[in-house]
């Protein structure tokens, strides 16, 4: 309440990049003082409950409710941001090359739809600026989004990939290749499965001959755009079947504009970008809806789009997602969102009568259906 009644007053009073620089500074400065991070649980956090625990990509998640890529882009805030009771970080997008993003401004608050729209173009120190902090002891599980570097021209992409994915490797709990930004020139042309398959191949062989000191597989995830048509969709499922990928991320941002309650010409006025919040919710179900039916239980999905409350989360679940992840509606609402959401999971799985929120991943696909046809793994 504090949040949403004073502090996100200030913070729109400023641009909304600038206010995110300011926000995450101040968090991770709190979170270096002695006993910051036990504050920050207390204050923020949830207490350990057996109902939230998540088992998936070979690790025990917390709680399933995780912060999406495009927060954190240069791995300086994990261990702030798990204290805020997110059950896993995904950090990056990092690139091959460090690089400054697009021009300023780039990123925009649309408050009648608790939406946003950026631009920023991966900008980034670079994975290898970032190896140091991923390397470092922490307690919080932490993904890594690589993308590919906006100097790097189509036919070198897969290369670029690997450069990132042979430094972070060793230190990642588990990757995923982003080729589903609209913000970089080019980049989705590599959802493409004639492209993105060869891609792919690459990164897991280069993820499987990096040598790791616990010896453990790193999974490896796709994430897609919300505007892939639907057999596009399928064709990338069938094809992270194929490959043995262990997930998918559905879904990143949308170039779409329509029913949006902000007038349209303030909307054009802002320019291109990826807009991502509440507006996203509906079509981010639909494509994990899709994907469920295509691949059943045999990938991970991640579900992200519009999660602002424990309703949306809970109704991610059951449609098949196992874990969940959020950067807008954190946005707007806050640092309580991680603990508020988690307590609400684990009171909706216990009423519908589930042990754990994990058991009820999937429980709205009809009872006996089976899988649409795609290849076996």
């Amino acid at each position: 309440m504090l949040y949403r009644a004073l502090l996100r007053p200030l913070l729109y009073l400023l641009p909304a990049e600038t206010a995110h620089h300011l926000g995450f500074g101040a968090l991770r400065l709190l979170a270096r003082v002695p006993g910051g991070r036990a504050l920050l649980r207390a204050l923020f956090g949830h207490r350990d409950d057996a109902a939230l625990a998540t088992d998936a990509l070979g690790l025990r998640f917390p709680t399933p409710f995780g912060l999406a890529a495009g927060f954190d882009k240069n791995a300086e805030g994990c261990e702030a941001l798990g204290a805020l009771g997110f059950g896993f970080v995904e950090v990056g997008t990092l690139t091959g090359r460090g690089q400054p993003g697009n021009p300023k401004p780039r990123m925009f608050r649309l408050p009648k739809d608790a939406a946003l729209i950026n631009r920023l173009g991966f900008n980034n120190r670079g994975s290898a600026d970032a190896v140091p902090r991923l390397a470092a002891k922490r307690t919080t599980l932490v993904g890594v989004n690589v993308g590919k570097s906006k100097v790097v021209p189509e036919e070198e992409a897969a290369a670029d990939y690997v450069r990132s994915t042979a430094r972070v490797a060793p230190y990642a709990d588990y990757l995923v290749v982003n080729v589903s930004s609209p913000n970089t020139p080019g980049l989705r042309n590599l959802q493409a499965v004639t492209k993105l398959a060869p891609l792919l191949r690459e990164v897991r062989e280069a993820l499987d001959r990096t040598p790791r000191a616990d010896g453990r597989r790193v999974a490896l995830l796709v994430k897609i755009a919300p505007d892939l048509a639907d057999d596009d969709v399928d064709a990338v499922a069938d094809m992270a079947l194929e490959l043995g990928l262990d997930g998918i991320i559905a879904t990143n941002t949308t170039i779409e504009r329509g029913g949006l309650a902000t007038d349209a010409a303030a909307v054009e006025a802002l320019g291109n970008g990826g807009l991502s919040g509440a507006p996203l919710r509906q079509r981010s179900l639909d494509v994990l809806r899709r994907l469920r039916a295509r691949v059943g239980d045999r990938l991970v999905l991640v579900a992200v789009g519009g999660l602002a409350d424990a309703d949306a989360a809970w109704a991610r679940i059951r449609a098949g997602a196992t874990l969940l992840q959020a950067y807008t509606g954190f946005v707007y609402e806050g640092p309580a969102l991680p603990g508020r959401i988690a307590r609400g999971l684990a009171a909706r799985a216990r009423a519908e009568g589930f042990a754990r929120v994990q058991d009820a991943v999937g429980a709205d696909l009809p009872s006996g259906d089976s899988p649409a046809e795609s290849p076996a793994p």
